[in-house]
């Protein structure tokens, strides 16, 4: 365990303080997080590598830097419920649950979304919900969110996603083609749906959002 906490202070250091992200509640979760637990055992050495890595289902967790850069975009201070589209790994589920009161987690598929509930459930994170489903629709029962992160592309925002963000949460979500997508930060400013700040966090790229609201399969 010491290399692998030695192998986190790295990768905060090289990757994520080196790129610009302070949040203290960020950087702090990213080091407490154990994130070679959240991958395949093969490729446990390259867990804290500068690059995103596969995690079954033709779905991968994201590299280091983006998800500390998502994170922070969500501006948590640690009373707020949260939407997370795409549980994968369960990784960046648990960075949230670490910032966050309580996360709601979306996974369309059911292997990945049982797997991450045994890893979470090993630390404890309890207040994390779990449900398999498109998570294009977002969680209506559950809503408003103070913050919603989608770890999966669309082509464009989901109308149900900014109808489920309360006024004044953040949405942060990649959009764009198959291939290459912009990360975009939006701010609900108001009860109109229209009424939103967009902020371009630059160029990236992610698996596709498969649903109705997003990529057909």
């Amino acid at each position: 365990m010491d290399r692998f906490r030695k192998q986190r202070a790295r990768m905060l250091e090289t990757q994520v303080k080196a790129r610009g992200i302070t949040d203290a509640r960020v950087l702090k979760a990213m080091e407490t997080v154990p994130r070679h637990l959240f991958i395949d055992e093969g490729l446990i050495n390259q867990a804290y590598n500068d690059s995103p890595l596969p995690i079954g289902g033709n779905q991968t967790i994201s590299q280091p830097y983006i998800v500390a850069l998502m994170t922070q975009a969500l501006e948590l201070k640690g009373k707020e419920r949260v939407l997370e589209i795409g549980t994968g790994s369960g990784y960046q589920t648990a960075i949230l649950a670490e910032l966050a009161d309580k996360v709601f987690s979306i996974e369309r598929i059911a292997a990945l979304a049982s797997q991450s509930r045994k890893i979470l459930d090993r630390f404890n994170y309890y207040n994390v919900a779990i449900m398999v489903g498109d998570g294009s629709y977002g969680w209506r029962e559950e809503a408003p969110f103070d913050a919603i992160i989608t770890t999966a592309a669309a082509p464009d925002v989901p109308r149900y996603l900014v109808e489920q963000l309360a006024v004044g949460g953040r949405l942060v979500i990649p959009t764009g083609d198959r291939d290459v997508q912009t990360l975009y930060k939006l701010t609900r400013l108001s009860e109109n749906l229209n009424d939103i700040k967009k902020e371009d966090l630059g160029g990236c790229r992610f698996v596709s959002l498969i649903g109705e609201s997003g990529w057909k399969e």
